[in-house]
């Protein structure tokens, strides 16, 4: 079976400017797969030459077995985009720019309404077919870019900040018609968004001054950085008494207040290799007289994985 995304030293330079260095990765057929970086880490430039849209200084890029330098025309044609900030023409109505970005994309001509009727019912548009397009709400025009790459059925989806400029009740929508398109789709999703991208990927790759730092399943990687135990521990007591408390005990690496509220104040308590100190900070909340509110394993989350490997911080 062909690699659906398959990214081989790939460099991009701008005189003395690396913005890519020699980075790699793949996605398989069928696969959701999450692009992370923080901004100015190379990721809109990684999709613009996986589009075809910029030339690489080194390195290959294929999507569906074919070199995007080599057959950009081919590539684009299996591929849907959607670009950070989407160009529309604004004094068009809604079904009629689709209607002419599906001839451009040669849908044919037979099944053409039925398509894009079916792009506005999966972007949730049904409701706007003949508004202007300047006239939508922000959210809205990004559904509209949406439907577009969705017309001529495209065996893989490249989708930069799909759901900027939405609501919380859009976001759920395009979660869920990601996941739907990731059925039949391949899907390599650039978001900031990093706890929908726990929810619909199956893996992530994240890029930082343009190298790739990790690829892995958000699971593999949490397990990878999570190295000492965190315990969440919360108190109610004088916070200045109960963190000195804290430190004093044996088996803790650190000690880091989360917050105070309502004279109650929130730890999380990283322990020494092999340690476990969650019965020491029951004691100590019994014989102080605390109110001992919460003790728990904190597990990291994505966020925590990628803020560490993107700002060099120790696990």
């Amino acid at each position: 079976m062909t690699t659906a995304i398959s990214v081989e030293h790939l460099t991009k330079r701008y005189d003395t400017v690396t913005a890519l260095a020699d980075i790699a990765f793949d996605v398989q057929p069928g696969e959701i797969m999450g692009f992370l970086g923080p901004n100015g880490a190379g990721k809109t430039t990684a999709l613009r030459i996986l589009t075809g849209i910029l030339a690489p200084t080194a390195g290959t890029a294929r999507l569906d077995g074919l070199d995007v330098t080599e057959h950009p025309l081919e590539v684009r044609r299996r591929i849907g985009y959607l670009p950070e900030h989407v160009a529309l023409y604004p004094e068009m109505r809604v079904q009629e720019y689709l209607a002419y970005r599906a001839t451009i994309k040669a849908v044919p001509a037979r099944g053409r309404r039925a398509r894009i009727d079916e792009a506005l019912e999966q972007c949730a548009l049904t409701d706007v077919p003949r508004k202007l397009i300047g006239r939508l709400s922000k959210g809205y025009r990004q559904r509209v870019a949406l439907a577009d790459c969705l017309l001529a059925h495209p065996k893989i989806l490249i989708l930069d900040e799909p759901t900027v400029g939405l609501d919380p009740h859009q976001i759920r929508q395009t979660r869920g018609l990601i996941t739907a398109l990731g059925r039949s789709s391949t899907i390599l999703l650039s978001t900031h968004i990093l706890p929908e991208v726990e929810m619909t990927c199956h893996r992530v790759a994240i890029i930082d001054k343009g190298r790739i730092v990790a690829v892995d399943t958000p699971q593999a990687l949490r397990q990878r950085m999570q190295g000492t135990e965190v315990v969440r521990v919360e108190l109610r007591g004088e916070p200045g008494a109960v963190e000195e408390a804290l430190r004093a005990l044996p088996g803790l690496a650190a000690v880091t207040r989360q917050g105070t509220r309502d004279g109650t104040s929130t730890f999380d308590v990283e322990t020494q290799p092999g340690a476990d100190v969650r019965e020491a900070i029951f004691r100590l909340a019994v014989e102080r007289r605390w109110t001992l509110r919460e003790l728990a394993p904190r597990q990291l989350s994505l966020e925590d994985v990628f803020i560490r490997l993107t700002t060099k911080e120790e696990t």
